[in-house]
């Protein structure tokens, strides 16, 4: 080696674990189980980062965030630079670190995993949005003079928090109509307390108050107000009310007691504050024996909650484990805390005991056939194998639909099969003059972050829309 060549870093490719509550005593309370990075965690973390000069992980990333930026600052200790440059794209960061699929995003663009490794991109994210939480005062970034243009958000989920930062930023007036009495949509609403703790909600959101964003809770644009009324009023409008309309599996007994969507299902726990069980005085049925149908990150969720209230809970899928569509951390934490198993598993009716609540369920035993249009093995019956597993609750955790209420009650807006509406998936911009969407309203279910990125998207446009 030439005398001034400095030798190669050594690359390591020892992912830090984050510290979690031990399973046998976080499966009976709802505190969150991932600790966090403490700060030399982090720093070690970051610093295995190789700060690529083409970063693909910043690719894949639906509100591109400038990461290599921010890790290298985390490397160096510098947490204040940090946060400033995460937030530039994402100003909901410690909800994202917590519930964003980053396996599936950026860390699995990165460098890295040709050598068999990634850096711990979301963690070292959630580390940053907590250290900055624990200031005594959050500072606020530089906004643009006012325009005097206002916008009108409807719906205060993920794309509509998103979508009201960017605009608020750009010097826009912003107001926030949400329907329900807390601001956060499905991250107040439909994720456990376990996963992401309301406080954590709560901070994000008075962070953009503090930015200037009106909120209006228990707003039912739709019902309380027509979006038509709204138009006359503000200058252009967002919608991203979600996808609130529950699925289920079409079969005999779901009108019985004790069965439920998973939208119902965590709604009433978040909503009642079943988390608080037994601080909190309101009354939440506890069931025995909990099924949950469905195999996905929501499945996960219902299926840890039921089993914090006292239940045995038990998730019924009809593939095997190696094609469950939940992430893989969330599955190995439902393992963990005692969460059973069924697996190639098809239910095929509710049954129903005294006063029509339920009793058991019906099932069919299921094999793998050949790989679908998603690539998973397709599950093929297996005739004359039916069982019956004894229940007292069935939730149905297998999907919703886009929100129908203001596709019902607003003319003019071009309405997809399925109910989304129907969008420009650059722009976000709508059949309808002067109003724009995004998230699971215009694309059905999918990730928090893809909200987010829909979120960033339509407010670049309508910010051009306004100053042109």
């Amino acid at each position: 080696m030439p005398e001034n060549e400095k030798p190669k870093p050594k690359i390591d490719l020892n992912r830090r674990e984050m510290p979690k509550q031990e399973h046998h005593i976080r499966s009976h309370n709802f505190f969150e189980v991932a600790l966090g990075y403490t700060a030399q965690l982090a720093m070690e973390e970051a610093q295995r980062c190789l700060q690529c000069k083409k970063p693909f992980c910043v690719a894949d990333c639906p509100v591109q965030i400038k990461i290599p930026e921010f890790i290298h600052a985390v490397a160096e200790g510098d947490f204040a630079s940090g946060i400033r440059i995460l937030k530039e794209r994402n100003s909901l960061p410690s909800v994202c670190g917590r519930v964003c699929p980053q396996e599936e995003q950026c860390e699995s663009h990165c460098a890295l995993t040709k050598k068999g490794g990634t850096i711990a991109i979301g963690r070292l994210e959630r580390f940053l949005g907590d250290w900055e939480g624990a200031l005594a005062e959050v500072p606020l970034p530089e906004q643009a003079a006012p325009t005097g243009k206002k916008v009108a958000i409807i719906g205060g989920g993920p794309a509509g928090l998103t979508a009201a930062a960017d605009l608020i930023k750009a010097g826009h007036r912003v107001v926030i109509y949400e329907a329900l009495h807390k601001m956060g949509g499905v991250l107040y609403y439909g994720i456990p307390e376990f996963r992401l703790p309301k406080s954590i909600v709560d901070r994000e959101v008075d962070y953009l108050r503090r930015l200037g964003v009106e909120m209006h809770t228990d707003f039912v644009v739709g019902k309380t107000r027509s979006l038509e009324s709204i138009l006359e009023e503000f200058d252009a409008v967002f919608i991203g009310t979600g996808a609130g309309l529950p699925w289920f599996m079409e079969m005999p007994g779901n009108n019985l007691n004790g069965v439920y969507s998973a939208n119902e299902y965590l709604t009433r726990i978040n909503l009642m504050k079943g988390y608080s069980y037994p601080r909190n005085d309101t009354p939440i049925k506890r069931h025995q024996k909990v099924a949950v149908l469905g195999g996905g990150n929501v499945a996960m969720d219902c299926a840890r909650t039921a089993l914090r209230l006292g239940a045995e809970a038990t998730i019924v899928y009809r593939r095997s484990r190696a094609e469950l569509p939940a992430r893989l951390e969330e599955v190995e934490n439902a393992e963990e805390e005692g969460v059973q198993f069924r697996y190639l598993t098809l239910p095929l009716k509710t049954i129903g005991g005294d006063h029509f609540n339920v009793t058991a369920l019906e099932c069919l035993k299921m094999e793998l056939g050949e790989p679908d249009a998603s690539g998973r093995r397709s599950p093929v019956p297996i005739p004359g194998s039916e069982f019956i597993l004894p229940f007292d609750s069935i939730i149905h955790a297998i999907g919703n639909g886009p929100n129908p209420l203001i596709p019902q009650t607003t003319p003019g807006l071009t309405i997809g099969k399925k109910g989304n509406i129907v969008i420009d998936l650059e722009t976000g911009k709508t059949s309808k003059e002067r109003v724009w969407a995004g998230g699971d309203i215009a694309t059905g279910a999918a990730t928090v972050i893809s909200a987010m990125g829909a979120g960033r998207k339509a407010a670049s446009s309508i910010h051009e829309f306004l100053v042109s």
